[in-house]
């Protein structure tokens, strides 16, 4: 009997001894990483070591032996002392604009209007049995003399097809005379209204009232002359849009960017986008802009906010007005060089303020684009009336480009929510200041001054108007080429964690912290904002806990 009590405290030791080293090896994850620089961006910025991740959420976050002693895994990664951040959210891009580019005639980077003309006739040799050519990037600035295109040699190239070539910005684009006289464009500019067509000679009746006995249209049509000939050009098919849009997602991922704020879709896409993620296809968190249309309305009335795994749906997009480039922005004053024109107004007043209220009934966030003075000044005068209603609407500007200064005061009184992509502010700094005049340059591009009013800020890329790439937007709003740079710590929360709250998603989102998704992104270099160094890109990233991008060796 003794024997077998010895025994038996012998086996409860045993067992006590199993227990303590299960204990010992710490709980059960799916997935650990160590040994990196992980910017947490909370709220005091804190940088950590290592990460413990379970069931797509962050356990905790912490140093590197408190984590590996507390924590145990099947998948462990050694980040390599690289940094690791909240995955990148693109605050105002384009995925399906972008899809649209890629299944068309590229014209990005076209420095004439003949080398336009070039690249027409290249594709129309590679492709013999056109039906109708669509295009998109060409952007008249970067030209010499930077007069817009005509379409005379278009129309010999393209005698009997629709042709549609989109400026870079998609405000303005150059079209046929088959397409001309398709849609009728030229009986309809009596009820055109926030748009233009240019006649010749080229430019010089902008704005005015044209004879049109007298001149011809130069082919080049403006924002809302646009939508008069667009249901008489062809498009792609949905499975050709799926399969780029597959390839946009691609090129994101590479850059550690796990979620957009897509700037306006129809009613027809909501279903592309549940098709591609149901099949588990489409793995970025897409927070989705309605077109304000009656389909859209009606969806919404029937739905309210919605959200499908990883496509979240709870705003409208609006046009307040055009592109600086187009001289389609709405200013104040007349253009610095173009005295005949103040811009366009592509919504009016009353439908803008309909918008509005329909969103605060149906718990919906606007999102307006809004590019000069006068556009902001009468968007900033319509959420006046919105905070009034409700303090907390998020309602945003999109673009705050040109701002009178007297106006910025109205972003923190009226809590709206500035979104802006500082890479125009490189790419319109050769020709924006001929625009505006000297004075009105005060307010523009303010970015730090936005921030400062708002307390936040959401950045983004416009893409495809421009680059995909977060670095370069990095690199333009550290190095503000007018006097309104932001630091590094500002750049990046515009892309995690003032994103989020752009866009209501700031309890799973923005930082990394205990309890949020796991959703982040190691990089192969630094993040850094000095001039030059926009070469980098993601070594993994991470959607969720899942890897849904990793770097191969070179």
């Amino acid at each position: 009997m003794v024997i077998l009590s010895k025994m038996r405290n012998f086996l409860s030791f045993l067992v006590f001894i199993a227990l303590l080293t299960s204990c010992m090896k710490g709980q059960k994850v799916d997935l650990i990483i160590h040994n990196a620089k992980i910017h947490t961006m909370d709220l005091s910025s804190s940088v950590q070591d290592a990460i413990a991740i379970r069931n797509g959420k962050i356990v905790e976050v912490g140093p590197e032996r408190q984590i590996l002693n507390k924590y145990r895994s099947d998948e462990t990664i050694d980040a390599q002392g690289k940094e690791m951040y909240p995955g990148f959210t693109d605050a105002h891009g384009h995925m399906l604009m972008y899809a649209k580019q890629l299944l068309g005639l590229d014209l990005r980077g076209v420095r004439s209007e003949q080398e336009l003309l070039h690249r027409c006739e290249q594709y129309k040799a590679q492709h013999p049995n056109l039906k109708f050519v669509l295009g998109q990037g060409w952007d008249q600035t970067q030209w010499a003399g930077q007069q817009m295109p005509t379409n005379t040699q278009l129309n010999r190239l393209f005698p009997d097809i629709p042709v549609c070539l989109y400026r870079i910005d998609g405000h303005a684009a150059l079209v046929n005379d088959y397409l001309v006289k398709k849609s009728k464009l030229l009986d309809q500019l009596g009820q055109l209204s926030g748009g233009e067509v240019l006649f010749l000679p080229r430019d010089s009746n902008f704005g005015q009232k044209i004879i049109l006995q007298t001149y011809k249209p130069t082919g080049v049509i403006i924002d809302n002359a646009i939508n008069l000939v667009q249901p008489f050009v062809p498009n792609y098919s949905q499975k050709e849009y799926l399969k780029a849009l597959l390839q946009v997602q691609d090129e994101l991922l590479q850059y550690g960017i796990t979620g957009v704020h897509e700037a306006g879709i129809d009613f027809e896409h909501i279903a592309w986008f549940k098709q591609l993620i149901s099949k588990g296809k489409l793995k970025l968190n897409v927070y989705a802009m309605l077109m304000n249309t009656p389909l859209n309305r009606n969806f919404v009335q029937q739905n309210g906010r919605y959200r499908y795994k990883n496509l979240s749906i709870r705003s409208f997009k609006c046009f307040a007005d055009g592109a600086l480039g187009s001289r389609g922005a709405l200013l104040k004053a007349p253009y610095h060089d173009h005295p005949e024109g103040k811009g366009l107004l592509l919504t009016d007043i009353a439908r803008m303020q309909n918008l509005a209220q329909f969103c605060l009934r149906n718990g919906y966030q606007m999102n307006t684009h809004s590019i000069g003075d006068s556009a902001n000044a009468l968007v900033l005068s319509i959420y006046e009336q919105v905070f009034k209603q409700k303090p907390d609407h998020r309602f945003r500007i999109e673009h705050a480009q040109v701002v009178d200064p007297q106006d910025f005061q109205k972003f923190a009184n009226f809590a709206v929510f500035p979104s802006v992509q500082p890479t125009h502010a490189v790419s319109d700094a050769d020709w924006a200041e001929a625009r505006l005049g000297k004075a009105r340059m005060k307010g523009a591009y303010a970015y730090k001054t936005l921030l400062n009013q708002f307390g936040m800020i959401a950045l983004g890329t416009d893409f495809p108007v421009e680059q995909t790439n977060p670095f370069a937007t990095i690199q333009a709003a550290y190095n503000s080429p007018f006097g309104q740079a932001l630091t590094l710590d500002e750049i990046i929360r515009g892309m995690t964690i003032y994103a989020a709250f752009a866009s209501f998603q700031e309890k799973n989102l923005g930082t990394l912290e205990k309890g949020k998704d796991a959703t982040l992104a190691i990089f192969e270099y630094p993040v850094n904002g000095v001039a030059g160094q926009v070469q980098n890109y993601a070594w993994r990233t991470f959607i969720k806990g899942k890897c849904v991008f990793k770097l191969e060796a070179l």
